[in-house]
C-alpha cells in the first residue's frame, strides 16, 4: 500500500489534546513531526483540518446563531487551525502552503486545484482551509471534495480511534472493528465515519477512505508503509 499522493483529514477536536479546548501545542507538534516524516518519504500531502475545537457551525445554529453565519465562523476556525499547523510545520523545517476556499489574502492564497497540485509536486505540504467555502457543507465533505480534486490516491482520516467499529468503542465495550467495509455498508448501517454527503462523493469518485488513530505517534508512517492498523472503506 504505497501512496504517492494523500489527502490527510485531521479533526479539530484532536488538536485539543488533553486540554479539552483550543489548540494543544504538544499535539500540534506531534502532528507536524509525523507529517514531515511522511513528506520525507516523497509522499505528496494535502491536508484538511476541521474546526470543532474552536467553533462548530451546526451546534452554533442550535444555540441561536444564523446557520450560514455559524458555518462561516466554522470556516474561519479551520483557517486558524491551518495557520497553527503551518507554523508547526515551519518549525520542523517542512515547506508548506496554506490555501483558503474564501479570499483571505495575505492570510492564505485563494485555493485552486492547479495551485495545490503544483505546490505538492514541489514538495510542499498543502493545507486547504475554509472547507468548501460554502455553508451547509462539513469539513468531511470539504476533504472529500479536495481529495477528489487533487487526485489523491486515498483519504487518510486521522481520528481518536483505530478504525471503524460496529458502535462507538468509547461508549460500547462490545463494539467490534471492521478490517474493511464498503461505502454502501457505511451508509446503510449509519456508521458515523463521515457524513453521508462526504461518503457518497468518495463512493461516486472511487476515493478510498482509510480511518486510523492519528493520535498515536508513528501511525501515519505505518499507514503509508502498508501496516494494517485501521479500517479501509472502498467500493
Amino acid at each position: 500500500m504505497k501512496f504517492n499522493r494523500i489527502l490527510l483529514k485531521l479533526s479539530g477536536e484532536s488538536l485539543q489534546g488533553k486540554q479539552g479546548h483550543g489548540i494543544d501545542t504538544d499535539r500540534l507538534n506531534d502532528y507536524a513531526r509525523q507529517i514531515k516524516e511522511v513528506a520525507d518519504m516523497n509522499v505528496q500531502i494535502g491536508i484538511v483540518i476541521g474546526g470543532g475545537n474552536i467553533f462548530r457551525g451546526l451546534s452554533g445554529a442550535g444555540k441561536g446563531y444564523d446557520r450560514v453565519k455559524g458555518d462561516q465562523m466554522g470556516m474561519c476556525a479551520t483557517v486558524i487551525n491551518s495557520l497553527a499547523l503551518s507554523s508547526a510545520l515551519d518549525a520542523v523545517g517542512q515547506k508548506n502552503r496554506v490555501l483558503t476556499a474564501i479570499r483571505m489574502e495575505p492570510i492564505g492564497e485563494y485555493y485552486s486545484k492547479w495551485k495545490a497540485i503544483e505546490s505538492m509536486q514541489r514538495g510542499e505540504v498543502v493545507i486547504m482551509s475554509a472547507g468548501t467555502g460554502s455553508p451547509y457543507f462539513t469539513t468531511d465533505t470539504g476533504s472529500s471534495l479536495r481529495g477528489i480534486e487533487i487526485e489523491a490516491d486515498v483519504m487518510l482520516k486521522g481520528t481518536r480511534v483505530d478504525g471503524i467499529y460496529t458502535a462507538d468503542p468509547e461508549k460500547d465495550p462490545t463494539a467490534t472493528k471492521f478490517h474493511d467495509i464498503t461505502y454502501q455498508e457505511v451508509i446503510a448501517k449509519g456508521l458515523k465515519v463521515m457524513d453521508v454527503t462526504a461518503t457518497a462523493m468518495c463512493m461516486q469518485n472511487n476515493l478510498p477512505i482509510y480511518v486510523f488513530n492519528m493520535d498515536v505517534v508513528g501511525n501515519l508512517r505505518k499507514v503509508i508503509e502498508g501496516e494494517e492498523i485501521g479500517t479501509l472503506v472502498r467500493n
